[in-house]
C-alpha cells in the first residue's frame, strides 16, 4: 500500500503542471486565498523581500500538496504550515508539504521566500508583473491553473514617489520614511495568470464616467498626444463596457476598471483583472495618427475589455481552450469598434484585421487547429498565434450566422450567466448553443475548431449558348486530408453594366450550384465577394488588372488578398501579381484597402521577385509613390500609410536623397505631418539603407528625443543600426544571453534590423545561433517571444542559403519540440514558398 502510494505521488510530481496535477489539485483544494506582502526597493539589482500567507480548504490527503513555485530552491527562505515551522522541500518547480502537516479543513501556511524575477520586468523606475499563462509561479509559490480561483489581499512597500496599480481598491496607505506601504482590499476571483501589479514612476489620471470611475498610470510626456489621447482612451474604455454589458445582459464582474500604459510592453495588452496593462505606444496617438492606428488602438482597447467577460468572469477550464477567450475578444471587439467609427466599411476592417492574419499560418507546414492538446502548461505558451486570434472570430461569424445573430447573443448570456467566476470550456459552450439550433454543432466544429488547414476551392462550368449551363464548386483540403468545411460566401459575376451577387453554401465536396444555371455568361467571377468565406479561391490569371476596377471595397481587397494567396500557391507569376498591386497603388482611394495593398507590395518586392528585379521595381514604386504623395487632395491620414512603404523601399540613392530631406526638414509634403516617432523611424530606416550621414543621423535624432524611455530604446538599437558589420555581430552574439533579451519589443526591432534584406549577406552566419537558441527562449521569453524571434531572422529571409540552413536544422534536431517545430515552420514559410517560386517561374 504504502509503495502504490509513493508511485502516486511520484506520478504527479514532474517540472510545469500536468493536467495530471491539476486535475487532482482541483479537487483536492477550494476556498484559496493568497495574502502576499512585497518589499520593492528602489534599486532593481537588489531582491524583493515577499511573504505569502496561503490560506485554503483541503478535501482530501491522499497526496501531499504542491505548490508550484518555479525558481531556485535558496529563493524559500522559510515554511510555517498551521503554526509549525518544516523543512523547505523543493523539487522540479514544486513547494512539497507533507501530508503529515496538514488536516482536512481549513489550512494555513505561511512562507517567506524572495520574489522570483523572470516575470518582474524590472527597470531603473518601474515594474510590473506579467504571469501568463504559466508564470505567476516563477513570482510566488501557488496553484499557477486556471481553474483553482482564489481571492488575493495584497500588501505592497515601495519608494514612496512611485505609483501602485493592481486588481482591488486600496485599503489604506501609510508613510514609512523613503518608502511607502500600500494594503488593498480583498480581490475578485481571479485565475493566477490574471493577478498582477505595477508599481513605479508613473503619472496618474483619472476619469468618472457616467459613475463608472477609473484610473490610468502612464509614463507619456508628449503633450500632444496627451491632450489628444488621455479622453479618448477613457471614453473607448467606457464605450466598451456599455456595449457588452448590453450585449451580455450582465453587469460589469469586477471591483474597477484601471489600466497601466507601459513603455515597451511585450504584447498589445494584457487583461488583468482590475488592471489591465498595455503597451504605451499603442494607446497615445496624436492628431497626425493614420486611420489604420486609431482603429487598431480602439479594437485593442476593446479586446482587453470584451476579456473582463470572457476569460475573466469566465475563464477556460484548462489552456488548451485558451483561444476561447481570445475569439470572443476578437469577435466582439470587433462590434464594439463599429460604432465607434461609424464612417469606416466594418466588414473591410474584419477582412484586414483577420484574413491575412490567419492565413499567415494556416496556409504552412506548421499549422495547427484552433483547438490544441496541451499536456503540461509549461507549453501553454506554445498555443498562442494567429490561428487564435485570427481565424477563430472568421470560424465564430460562420458559426453566428449559422444560428443567426439573437440565437448566438442569447446563447452567449446563457453562458456568461451560468459559469459567472468560474471554468468552463468549449462544450460547454456548444451544449448551449446546440439548444439554440436545429443544426448539428458538435459536427460543424469538428472540422472548424479540431481540425487544422483550409480548403482549396475550385470551380467547373460549363457555358452554352452564352448561358451557364451547369456550375460546379469543388473543395479539397489544401494538406491533403479529406476535412471539408461548411461554409456561406458569395460569388459576384461580373457584367458590362452590373454585377449580381449570389450568396452560396457550400458544405459538401462537390456541389451543383443550381441556382446559376441559366444565367448570362459573366465577363468574371469573382470569388468570396463579401469576404465571408474562408480559404483559397480560383483567380483567372489573364484578368488580373481588372482586380482595381472592382467597385465594390470588399470585394476588392479580398482580391487583392486571393491575389497573393495564389502567388503563394504558386498559381500566379510574382511579377504579375506586383503589377497588379502597383495598378492599384497608384489609384486606391479607400485607404482600408490601401493598407492591403501595401502589405502585400512590400512583400512580394523584399521577398518573391530576383534581385536583379528589385531595382527596376523600386524605381516605378517610387515614382508612383511620389506623385501620390504630392497630391493636395489626400488626407493625411492616407498620406502617412503611402509614404510607410517610401520609406520601406526607397533604397536608390535618389529615394534616400528623398527620405534624408524629409528627415532633416528641408523638404516638406503638404498634409504630411510627422511626429518624433516618425523621425527616429525615418533615422533608423537611413541607417539600414547605409546613407552616408547615418551616424549623424542617429546622432541628432537621439539627441532630440524628447522621452527618456524612448531615448533609451534608441540607445539600445544603435548597435543594430550601425554600418560597422562587427559590432552588428557583436551584438547580435550578446542576444545569446537572456538577460540582453529582457526589453523583447526591443529586440524585435533590432533583429528586424540586422536580418534586414539589405544586409542578409552580413547577417546570414546567425541564422543556425538563431534558431539553436529557440528553445531556451521559450523558457525564458514571454508567450509571443519565440514566433515573433524566428519571424525576425529565419523569417525576413527568401535565400537558397535560408532554405538550407532551415532543412539542415531540422534535419540535426530530429527531437526539436512539436510545438517549437510548428512556430519555426510557420515563421518560416515564406523561405519555404520563395523555394517553390524559384523552382516553378525563374
Amino acid at each position: 500500500m504504502s509503495c502504490d502510494k509513493n508511485k502516486e505521488q511520484d506520478s504527479l510530481l514532474s517540472p510545469g503542471i500536468s493536467m495530471e496535477l491539476a486535475n487532482y489539485r482541483r479537487q483536492q483544494v477550494s476556498n484559496v486565498v493568497y495574502n502576499l506582502s512585497f518589499s520593492i526597493p528602489r534599486n532593481k539589482d537588489e531582491a524583493i523581500n515577499s511573504q505569502l500567507g496561503l490560506d485554503l480548504q483541503i478535501n482530501n490527503l491522499l497526496h501531499p500538496l504542491y505548490l508550484d513555485f518555479n525558481c531556485d530552491s535558496t529563493y524559500i527562505k522559510q515554511v510555517v504550515v498551521n503554526q509549525k515551522q518544516i523543512p523547505v522541500n523543493h523539487q522540479q518547480e514544486h513547494v512539497i508539504i507533507d501530508p503529515q502537516y496538514l488536516k482536512i479543513g481549513k489550512n494555513r501556511i505561511d512562507i517567506k521566500f524572495n520574489a522570483g524575477e523572470l516575470s518582474l520586468n524590472r527597470n531603473d523606475d518601474y515594474l510590473y508583473t506579467l504571469l501568463v499563462p504559466d508564470r505567476a509561479s516563477t513570482l510566488f509559490p501557488c496553484f499557477d491553473q486556471p481553474n483553482i480561483k482564489a481571492h488575493y489581499v495584497l500588501d505592497i512597500n515601495a519608494p514612496k514617489d512611485w505609483e501602485v496599480l493592481c486588481g482591488s481598491h486600496l485599503d489604506a496607505k501609510e508613510n514609512k520614511g523613503d518608502y511607502t506601504s500600500y494594503k488593498f482590499k480583498k480581490s475578485d476571483l481571479m485565475s493566477t495568470y490574471l493577478f498582477s501589479f505595477v508599481v513605479g514612476d508613473f503619472k496618474k489620471v483619472s476619469e468618472q464616467l457616467d459613475g463608472f470611475k477609473m484610473n490610468m498610470l502612464y509614463r507619456e510626456n508628449d503633450p500632444d498626444k496627451i491632450q489628444t489621447s488621455v479622453r479618448e482612451i477613457f471614453k473607448l474604455h467606457h464605450q466598451a463596457v456599455l456595449f457588452l454589458e448590453d450585449y451580455t445582459d450582465y453587469k460589469f464582474p469586477f471591483q474597477k476598471l484601471d489600466f497601466a500604459a507601459i513603455p515597451g510592453f511585450q504584447y498589445g495588452g494584457m487583461e488583468h483583472v482590475g488592471a489591465i496593462q498595455y503597451r504605451e505606444s499603442s494607446l497615445f496617438l496624436d492628431d497626425n495618427a493614420t486611420q489604420n492606428q486609431k482603429l487598431r488602438r480602439c479594437k485593442l482597447i476593446a479586446h482587453e475589455t470584451t476579456h473582463m467577460w470572457f476569460g475573466d468572469l469566465v475563464t477556460m477550464n484548462w489552456f488548451d481552450d485558451v483561444w476561447l477567450k481570445e475569439v470572443f475578444a476578437n469577435f466582439l471587439a470587433d462590434k464594439i469598434t463599429n460604432p465607434a467609427f461609424p464612417e469606416i466599411n466594418h466588414r473591410l476592417n474584419f477582412m484586414n484585421e483577420h484574413y491575412p492574419s490567419a492565413y499567415s499560418e494556416d496556409r504552412t507546414k506548421g499549422v495547427t487547429p484552433i483547438k490544441q492538446n496541451l499536456d503540461n502548461l509549461k507549453n501553454a505558451g506554445t498555443l498562442y498565434g494567429n490561428i487564435i486570434y485570427d481565424k477563430a472570430p472568421i470560424m465564430m461569424r460562420q458559426l453566428e450566422a449559422l444560428l443567426g445573430k439573437e440565437a448566438f447573443k442569447k446563447g452567449l448570456r446563457k453562458y456568461i450567466k451560468k459559469f459567472a467566476y468560474s471554468n468552463a470550456d468549449w462544450n460547454d459552450l456548444i451544449g448551449i448553443l446546440d439548444a439554440e439550433t436545429k443544426e448539428d454543432l458538435k459536427q460543424w466544429s469538428e472540422v472548424w475548431v479540431n481540425q487544422s488547414g483550409r480548403p482549396i476551392i475550385s470551380d467547373s462550368i460549363v457555358y452554352q449558348n452564352d448561358r451557364i449551363q451547369s456550375f460546379e464548386i469543388s473543395q479539397h483540403a489544401e494538406d491533403g486530408s479529406s476535412n471539408v468545411w461548411p461554409q456561406v460566401f458569395s460569388l459576384g459575376l461580373v457584367y458590362k453594366d452590373s454585377v449580381k451577387c449570389v450568396p452560396i453554401q457550400l458544405n459538401k465536396k462537390h456541389q451543383t450550384i443550381n441556382t446559376l444555371r441559366g444565367l448570362p455568361k459573366p465577363q468574371s467571377i469573382i470569388y468570396n465577394y463579401d469576404a465571408f468565406g474562408y480559404g483559397v479561391f480560383p483567380l483567372d490569371g489573364s484578368n488580373l488588372n481588372s482586380i482595381p476596377n472592382i467597385k465594390d471595397d470588399v470585394a476588392r481587397g479580398y482580391s487583392y488578398i486571393n491575389l497573393y494567396e495564389n502567388v503563394l500557391a504558386g498559381n500566379i507569376q510574382p511579377a504579375k501579381a506586383l503589377e497588379t498591386l502597383t495598378k492599384g497603388l497608384s489609384s486606391e482611394q479607400e485607404e482600408l484597402v490601401l493598407n492591403t495593398i501595401i502589405g502585400y507590395v512590400s512583400s512580394i518586392f523584399w521577398d518573391y521577385i530576383p534581385h536583379e528585379q528589385r531595382a527596376i521595381q523600386e524605381t516605378t514604386l517610387e515614382a508612383i509613390l511620389i506623385k501620390r504623395l504630392l497630391d493636395d487632395d489626400l488626407s493625411p491620414s492616407f498620406k502617412k500609410t503611402l509614404f510607410h512603404l517610401f520609406e520601406s523601399i526607397a533604397y536608390s540613392e535618389s529615394g534616400k536623397n528623398t527620405l534624408y530631406h524629409i528627415w532633416d526638414k528641408s523638404l516638406t509634403i503638404h498634409n504630411l505631418n510627422l511626429n518624433e516617432d516618425d523621425y527616429t523611424s525615418l533615422a533608423c530606416t537611413l541607417a539600414v539603407f547605409n546613407h552616408p550621414k547615418a551616424d549623424s543621423i542617429l546622432q541628432q535624432t537621439l539627441e532630440t528625443i524628447s522621452n527618456p524611455d524612448r531615448k533609451k530604446r534608441l540607445e539600445f538599437l544603435l548597435p543594430s543600426l550601425s554600418n560597422n558589420e562587427k559590432e552588428r555581430d557583436d551584438f547580435m552574439l550578446s542576444l545569446s544571453k537572456a538577460e540582453n533579451r529582457d526589453k523583447e519589443s526591443w529586440v524585435l526591432s533590432a533583429l528586424q534590423n540586422i536580418h534586414h534584406p539589405l544586409r542578409q549577406e552580413s547577417a546570414k552566419k546567425h541564422l543556425k545561433m538563431c534558431l539553436d537558441l529557440v528553445e531556451e527562449i521559450q523558457r525564458t521569453g514571454d508567450i509571443f517571444f519565440p514566433k515573433a524571434w524566428l519571424s525576425t531572422t529565419i523569417g525576413n529571409y527568401s535565400s537558397e542559403f535560408a532554405y538550407q540552413t532551415l532543412e539542415q536544422f531540422l534535419q540535426d534536431n530530429p527531437g526539436f519540440p512539436e510545438v517549437l517545430k510548428n512556430k519555426l515552420l510557420q515563421a518560416a514559410d515564406g523561405v519555404c514558398r520563395a523555394k517553390l517560386i524559384r523552382d516553378k517561374w525563374q
